[in-house]
């Protein structure tokens, strides 16, 4: 009965911490991280189902996802285009 509420407040702390300031929404970070601690489950569900930025599961690899100034997902080299594209061009240079 302790435990639950504990391991939840200590991920919501976590993400609330490892959250860029401009993907939080509603209240400045520090506030969150108040609300956190001082609420435990109520702050630590806020945090979960309002405090965040949420992006979808795809990852958007289309153009219409990209935004400015927002780190890109990693992908991993055998799904880059790119990567696939100049081992293409290295294969070709050296005939």
């Amino acid at each position: 009965m302790f435990i639950l509420p504990l391991a939840l407040m200590i991920y919501a702390f976590i993400d609330c911490l490892n959250t860029p300031e401009e993907d939080t929404k509603h209240l400045p970070k520090i506030a969150w991280v108040f609300i956190i601690l001082l609420f435990w489950v109520v702050g630590s569900i806020g945090w979960l189902f309002a405090g965040k930025v949420r992006h979808s599961a795809a990852g958007g690899a289309g153009l219409s996802s990209w935004q400015p100034g927002r780190r890109q997902q990693w992908v991993a080299p055998d799904d880059n285009p790119d990567f696939l594209k100049s081992l293409k061009d290295d294969k070709d240079d050296k005939k």
